[in-house]
């Protein structure tokens, strides 16, 4: 996900009341009121009717924002740390691990019975300078990334149910992304990288994830082949993440749902996970219309594939989005406006799936 750093913060008030209710002698009611969360319908009570999952990113300031933080606890059945679990954050030095940030972040999702998905492992951006900066060998920087990955697997072990391994590794034409590591290491770093996250943590599923991947092109086709001999060589992998960050100007993804089901047809779990529909501002009726539709088809070509197991939007409002400091003249890209009421997008992905549980029950 290409968002600008922003380092978290350690709150020891993360949680306030909440935690006192878990930890006290309240813990009852509290637990009595999360159990009857889904019983009103959310995006993730009406996904999981599907068999699916439907959740929000989210960054550790947000958690501040109590609103916010109380919505997604309800409305979502999982999240995604934005930035807690990267490099920068996890190793800000050689050897030395900091998963204050990741922690907050997994400890609310527990709070809240939410499922987490681990994002990233390794990435070619927000590494920290002693990294970047370096002259490594080969030898060296497979160590370095075989000892981060180790070691940051084996934290979140049974605590995040998906690892993004590697994030973003293609260009748009199908050439491999010149990153450090396939700089000193050459393409073979994916394999091994998969293979260390396995060997730490067995049970976690492991990921590909990039973006401008939804349709049929040069960067799916690239992806489609590599995981195709990975698979080959026997190399654990086991999803593909499509980010989905679309945008209305660009048109919506050529066969997408096409493009899922090959994918699929590898054996592998495909999830949306990084969704959201941006749009040149300002937003009118007409842009809200279109929006709507997308993330309505976005949501029927995951769910017409019995393998996309999930939608993960990349925070839920726009009142919290990435887009606006990357793209100054774009935003109004998520289901919830900055007021955190929805827009037509949520009922476009709500009606989506009930459509589809409607179809899959014959009602």
């Amino acid at each position: 996900m290409r968002t600008p750093a922003s380092r978290a913060r350690t709150r020891t008030a993360a949680f306030g009341v909440g935690a006192a209710l878990l930890l006290g002698g309240l813990a009852a009611p509290a637990a009595h009121a999360d159990a009857d969360r889904h019983k009103a319908t959310t995006l993730d009570s009406l996904a999981q009717r599907t068999g699916r999952y439907f959740g929000s990113a989210v960054d550790n300031p947000e958690l501040d924002d109590t609103a916010y933080a109380d919505l997604l606890g309800s409305e979502f059945g999982a999240t995604t740390p934005g930035n807690g679990m990267k490099w920068y954050a996890t190793e800000p030095r050689r050897g030395v691990f900091d998963f204050t940030a990741g922690d907050e972040i997994v400890a609310y999702a527990k709070a809240h019975h939410l499922k987490v998905r681990g994002h990233t492992l390794l990435w070619h951006s927000q590494l920290p300078s002693w990294l970047t900066d370096g002259t490594w060998t080969a030898d060296e920087l497979r160590s370095i990334l075989k000892n981060h990955i180790t070691t940051e697997v084996k934290h979140y072990k049974g605590k995040v149910f998906a690892w993004d391994v590697a994030n973003e590794i293609m260009n748009e034409d199908g050439t491999y992304r010149e990153n450090i590591f396939y700089k000193t290491l050459g393409p073979g770093y994916i394999a091994d990288a998969l293979r260390w996250a396995h060997a730490a943590d067995p049970k976690v599923k492991l990921y590909l994830n990039d973006y401008n991947v939804e349709g049929i092109g040069a960067k799916s086709d690239a992806y489609y082949t590599l995981i195709k001999q990975l698979k080959a060589d026997r190399v654990p992998i086991d999803g593909f993440g499509m980010q989905a960050h679309l945008a209305l100007q660009y048109g919506f993804p050529y066969q997408m749902q096409q493009n899922i089901q090959r994918f699929a047809d590898l054996g592998l779990d495909v999830a949306l996970t990084e969704l959201d529909i941006r749009m040149i501002l300002p937003a009118d009726d007409a842009k809200l219309a279109q929006q709507a539709d997308w993330y309505g088809r976005a949501t029927s070509a995951c769910l017409a594939v019995r393998r996309c197991v999930g939608i993960t939007v990349w925070g839920y409002s726009d009142r919290h989005s990435w887009i606006p400091s990357v793209f100054p003249s774009e935003g109004a890209a998520l289901p919830w406006d900055e007021n955190l009421q929805h827009k037509p997008a949520y009922d476009a992905i709500a009606g989506a799936l009930a459509a589809a549980e409607s179809s899959a029950t014959g009602h």
